[in-house]
């Protein structure tokens, strides 16, 4: 196989998430009284830890509430959480991968606590080997994350592949000299993913499957 190391993003990759990630912003922004983000900022920082987000997503929010917005923000997000779902075909192609004797890995903006409650509910954790959160690591796009999970696993760049739906991911992967595929079903549109030059946006999960079977 070419691609020993598969690592994935969490939301808007796997999780059908980024919509409720943007209402969860939204809504802390108005319990707050400050001004709310329009749908494209709030999902452009989908994919950064929490306190990175913030700073673009509210960008006049003062240091001091920073704390009292990532509370508001995780009520609203904690609150419909179990109600989200896996992309229709994720949990047959991470088999599928798993099978061919591929090592899977996610590399995500959620905290470990987040990623830890949220592969178990969709019981996912026995497909993964390995894992590395925003509160372990720099966020995106710096390297650190799929640099210690290459150093965990004993995988070189070359045989390893970052999958996600935002720019983060890929210039993350960019930064580390992986390769890249972007899904285009998530946080970020076509054209902006195009920019960071991923070997393909694929449109479907079922096309990132072929994708994988054919190439990986």
């Amino acid at each position: 196989m070419k691609y020993e190391l598969v690592v994935f993003d969490w939301d808007g990759t796997l999780l059908d998430s980024a919509g409720a990630i943007v209402n969860a912003i939204q809504s802390a922004c108005r319990d707050l009284g400050l001004a709310i983000p329009d749908d494209t900022r709030a999902r452009h920082v989908i994919g950064l830890g929490l306190s990175d987000a913030l700073r673009h997503a509210v960008p006049d929010l003062p240091l001091e509430r920073y704390q009292e917005m990532i509370e508001r923000y995780r009520f609203h997000y904690l609150s419909s959480d179990h109600e989200l779902n896996l992309f229709v075909g994720v949990r047959e192609m991470l088999a599928r991968l798993q099978a061919a004797g591929h090592v899977l890995a996610v590399a995500t903006g959620k905290s470990r606590p987040g990623l830890d409650r949220t592969l178990d509910h969709s019981g996912l954790r026995p497909l993964f080997q390995t894992s590395r959160c925003a509160d372990e690591c720099h966020s995106k796009p710096h390297p650190q994350m799929l640099e210690e999970l290459m150093a965990e696993c004993g995988i070189a760049a070359g045989a390893t592949i970052m999958i996600g739906d935002t720019s983060h991911d890929l210039l993350m992967a960019s930064n580390a000299g992986v390769d890249s595929l972007a899904v285009t079903y998530g946080a970020h549109p076509h054209d902006h993913l195009l920019e960071c030059k991923p070997l393909a946006c694929l449109h479907t999960v079922q096309e990132l499957d072929l994708w994988l079977k054919n190439f990986a």
